[in-house]
């Protein structure tokens, strides 16, 4: 029934500025606006929206990965813009003083964005 339909994927954030600055000067993200919403537009050619929501909660699970080639200079090179990146140290979940998890299966960092929702950088 929906396998035509061109799905997309979207999430909350609680301040829209901020949201557009982050993904499209720190990550340099093509970010549109309209209405005063946020549309994502992926090397993918995936789309995600992002909306504004004044009760925002950030999410508790990671909502968006970006694939890339070097995962530890992709995390020292969004150090530079300023990026913060998780540190975890529990059972199975310990990353290294890179702030990345090489623990088994793709090295992967995550870092949160203005609104609190956490993303990640992996291994391709």
């Amino acid at each position: 029934m929906l396998g035509e339909s061109k799905a997309f994927s979207g999430f909350s954030v609680d301040d829209t500025a901020a949201a557009k600055r982050f993904y499209g000067e720190t990550l340099g993200l093509n970010v549109t606006e309209a209405d005063g919403m946020l549309e994502l537009h992926l090397a993918t050619g995936a789309r995600v929206f992002v909306y504004p929501k004044r009760d925002h909660r950030p999410a508790a699970f990671t909502i968006l990965n970006f694939p890339v080639a070097d995962v530890g200079k992709t995390v020292a090179d969004l150090k530079a813009r300023g990026v913060s990146f998780e540190s975890y140290d529990m059972p199975g979940l310990k990353t290294d003083e890179d702030d990345v998890f090489r623990g088994g299966g793709p090295h992967i960092a995550w870092f949160t964005d203005p609104a609190g929702n956490i993303l990640s950088v992996l291994a391709e």
